[in-house]
């Protein structure tokens, strides 16, 4: 009996090591933050019976719906219903859940009706003219809110720019933000056909305030006729959904993988970028420029072949020359850029991941605090997680 009562004993123990086990496994869930531009009586744009508030509300359903099928993603909404939120507590409820992105979601209008195309916006305080009218028009929302002089004192929404008289933090997930909409544009592109307007940079103040990677997607013109009347019905609603969905999926294998193991040293960390995105409207492709001087012909070679590892030690918007001198004495330093938008720094190239790890650990001796791991296969960019396998 005693025997049989401690075999009892372990098989318990046992179950509940493997149920802790898998709670442990599950509970690193990846948090998306989803919100609906406008609501109640802020209705966004206006157009042939189009009502901007409806339409995003509609879509931002659809992409949680998708997202909350797969496993290890949780989606947190700023609004599912008709109701008005204000643009600060919309990035702070995305703040309190510790949301790994933002994603704002609007539709675009102009007077010009023939207007069409998606584009996705980054926080920034570019000049540029078009980009600060579409700020300007989906900042025009606080004045409906209370107090919002002093609450957003020092701010015009009538003048995007004043934001640069702001105490604003700069943008410390530059170039996740910058993925994250590439990726958006890109769905659109391929799934859809639709025409893309490009990635671009904005001050837009729901996105101010959000610590994470985040983005405002302009899904399409409701003033354009043909466009406006896709937004508005179900099955362009869904097609748009399931393409935001797949551009989230696609980031969150990027950078977190499929799993939750991956350890927190190989996956971007909090950067700071002063320098503004240069706008693009056009599609880029990515090009690879290597240091010659300093890049051994056999890493060349393996990187056209096989995993290699490098060290990301900046991600800044213009070119610097390769020297050692502007790397803190660093050799071996290669840059991708996006057509000029984005120059990515790498440090070292290596098959083996502990030489690697030991390059990442140089990179942070030198003051790259913030470096990580990157990985790459065949000259394709790969997570960390399926390059250790």
């Amino acid at each position: 009996m005693i025997k049989v009562f401690k075999i009892k004993v372990l098989s318990t123990l046992f179950v509940c090591f493997l149920s802790s086990l898998s709670f442990s496994q599950s509970s690193t869930r990846f948090k998306v933050a989803l919100d609906a531009g406008h609501g109640a009586h802020d209705f966004g744009a206006v157009y042939n019976g189009h009502i901007e508030k409806k339409i995003a509300l509609g879509v931002v359903l659809k992409v949680g719906k998708i997202l909350e099928r797969e496993s290890n993603i949780d989606v947190i909404y700023t609004r599912k219903t008709d109701v008005f939120i204000e643009l600060v507590e919309r990035s702070s409820i995305a703040n309190r859940a510790d949301a790994n992105i933002f994603v704002s979601i609007h539709c675009n209008a102009n007077s010009n009706s023939a207007a069409d195309g998606a584009e996705t916006y980054v926080m920034g305080l570019n000049k540029n003219a078009s980009n600060l009218a579409v700020a300007k028009s989906e900042n025009a929302v606080i004045t409906l809110e209370k107090d919002y002089k002093q609450k957003y004192e020092g701010f015009d929404p009538n003048n995007p720019s004043s934001m640069i008289g702001m105490t604003l933090m700069q943008e410390e997930y530059l170039e996740n933000s910058i993925t994250l909409a590439s990726k958006v544009q890109d769905q659109f592109i391929n799934a859809l056909n639709k025409k893309s307007r490009g990635v671009k940079q904005a001050p837009f103040m729901v996105l101010h305030k959000a610590y994470m990677p985040r983005v405002l997607i302009e899904m399409g013109f409701i003033s354009n006729p043909k466009e406006g009347a896709m937004l508005d019905s179900e099955e362009g609603q869904q097609e748009i959904a399931q393409s935001i969905a797949d551009a989230i999926i696609g980031y969150k294998k990027e950078y977190f993988g499929t799993g939750s193991n991956e350890t927190t040293s190989e996956k971007p960390s909090k950067r700071q970028i002063d320098i503004p995105v240069k706008d693009s409207s056009e599609n880029s492709k990515m090009e690879t420029i290597v240091s010659k001087k300093t890049a051994p012909k056999e890493e060349i070679k393996n990187a056209n072949s096989g995993i290699i590892f490098k060290v990301q030690i900046a991600a800044v918007a213009r070119k610097i020359e390769l020297t050692p001198k502007n790397f803190k004495g660093l050799e071996n330093i290669s840059v991708t850029t996006d057509n000029g938008t984005l120059y990515k720094y790498a440090y070292g190239a290596s098959s083996d991941l502990q030489e690697a790890k030991r390059n990442l650990s140089e990179a942070k001796s030198k003051g790259y605090s913030s470096a990580y791991l990157i990985a790459f296969k065949d000259g394709k960019k790969i997570n960390m997680q399926e390059a250790q396998k």
